[in-house]
């Protein structure tokens, strides 16, 4: 199993890849001040259909979903591959502390994980430790995170890079995996930006179209 991110060597890809999506739960959203909640929603929402575009392993966990930290974001379940774990844990504060939660890791034969969590410093932070002391490569997502002001965010980056975890964007792990817009993944993906990633994508595609056609 992978100790170190290399890209030349360890590069995100569809069969070293799974997506772990933490606490992305209706109450706990509220909290996210440190940067746009929607986008938090969207850039979450982005990975999971990565997961169908790419065929790549997720899994999505709660943390007692019956009580204030509300469900799981509907939106994020709608875009989550069929067949998706999601681990409803009953208190335990970083998810590998669920047995089930680091079977289903362990069981996608991954050595590179993406993740992303709903708080940053609690959430993405104990999970992404938890997975790097398992000799996993770890990229953090930031963008599809957020906690409650930008200090615990900027205290969160220093701590997990300190132990290795690769700080990443929504956009920089989907281009990764993709390589080249000539994949069959390329249209799939064009879809993740334009609807979800990066919205503005959709304007250029929409105007690329138009100027194609008025050519024509």
């Amino acid at each position: 199993m992978a100790t170190e991110y290399d890209y030349a060597t360890n590069r995100l890809t569809a069969d070293n890849t799974a997506i772990l999506l933490v606490d992305h739960q209706t109450g706990l959203i509220l909290g996210v001040q440190d940067h746009d909640q929607n986008e938090v929603r969207r850039k979450a929402q982005a990975l999971a259909r990565t997961g169908k575009v790419y065929g790549i392993p997720v899994i999505a966990t709660t943390s007692a979903p019956t009580g204030p930290n509300g469900p799981l974001l509907p939106e994020l379940v709608a875009e989550l591959p069929e067949g998706t774990p999601i681990i409803h844990r009953s208190g335990e504060v970083d998810a590998f502390d669920d047995p089930r939660f680091e079977e289903a890791v362990r069981a996608t034969g991954a050595t590179n994980l993406i993740i992303a969590g709903v708080i940053t410093d609690v959430c993405l932070m104990f999970p992404s430790l938890s997975a790097r002391a398992r000799g996993y490569s770890v990229h953090a997502i930031i963008d599809a995170s957020g906690t409650t002001n930008v200090l615990a965010r900027e205290t969160s980056m220093a701590r997990l890079q300190q132990a290795g975890v690769v700080l990443n964007s929504t956009v920089g792990v989907i281009s990764e995996l993709l390589r080249d817009w000539k994949t069959p993944a390329g249209p799939g993906t064009a879809g993740i930006f334009s609807e979800l990633a990066m919205p503005f994508y959709g304007a250029v595609v929409a105007s690329h179209a138009s100027a194609g056609g008025a050519a024509s």
